[in-house]
């Protein structure tokens, strides 16, 4: 009887997740972001972003500085659109994104596929990037030397791309680029500035849960949440806020 139970649980938590982030929300056309570039950036300028964003992508694909480059199989450097304005980081690549090299290309990514969705956006429209460029065995957390061999990629990516906002997906994300051991439950919800170094320009960071962590707590309040979070996003950026 117990194990009747918990299918039934799961199937049923796997219809409400379909419906995770669309259902509900009435979504008045897409915005294509690209429209919404600095009019200052040339043609020229996106061809340099897009040249330097593949250079680091080789040095990544090179990279042994920590076991990770030699376990994975193959590193996940990013993408997206090299003149983002806003620029989406996670913790680290799973086993879809390792067997593909690209970000949040399984369970969690078709999620953040929806709530893209649900924001108006498209993945074209966005930088997705991981705090890791290779996956760490069994999906485990990531560790401090990796964080450190790694987290340089990552900030030449923020600094190529220039967002004016980053969304940090999950604790790990969130907290390494804050320099804070603050829960995600607290850090989430408002703005904070994420610094890439001296003399450098803040970038407005907000913090929101990670759509894996949704696909395991799933209910109301964390979608409220989420969307709370992007929709201030939205805001922040004077772009359109999809009805609900």
């Amino acid at each position: 009887m117990g194990k009747n139970i918990d299918t039934d649980k799961f199937i049923n938590q796997h219809l409400k997740m379909n419906n995770f982030f669309t259902d509900g929300f009435i979504v008045k056309g897409k915005l294509d972001m690209q429209n919404q570039t600095d009019t200052n950036q040339t043609d020229s300028d996106i061809a340099a972003k897009n040249e330097q964003l593949r250079e680091l992508a080789d040095q990544i694909e090179k990279c042994r500085k920590c076991p990770l480059g030699s376990s994975r199989t193959n590193a996940v450097p990013g993408e997206g659109n090299p003149n983002a304005q806003i620029m989406f980081v996670g913790e680290g690549p799973g086993a879809d994104e390792d067997a593909q090299g690209k970000p949040f290309v399984g369970r969690a990514g078709k999620l953040l596929d929806k709530i893209l969705a649900a924001s108006g956006l498209k993945k074209k429209d966005v930088y997705i990037g991981n705090i890791l460029k290779c996956r760490p065995p069994e999906n485990r957390d990531p560790k401090p030397d990796e964080i450190t061999n790694c987290l340089p990629y990552l900030q030449q990516q923020i600094e190529i791309i220039n967002p004016e906002i980053i969304i940090a997906l999950g604790a790990h994300a969130a907290r390494t680029l804050l320099d804070t051991t603050k829960p995600i439950g607290q850090l989430r919800g408002q703005f904070h500035q994420y610094y890439a170094g001296l003399g450098k320009p803040a970038v407005k960071l907000m913090p929101t849960y990670h759509p894996a962590y949704l696909l395991r707590n799933y209910s109301k309040d964390n979608r409220r949440k989420v969307w709370e979070d992007m929709k201030s996003v939205l805001e922040e950026l004077n772009l359109p806020i999809p009805k609900h």
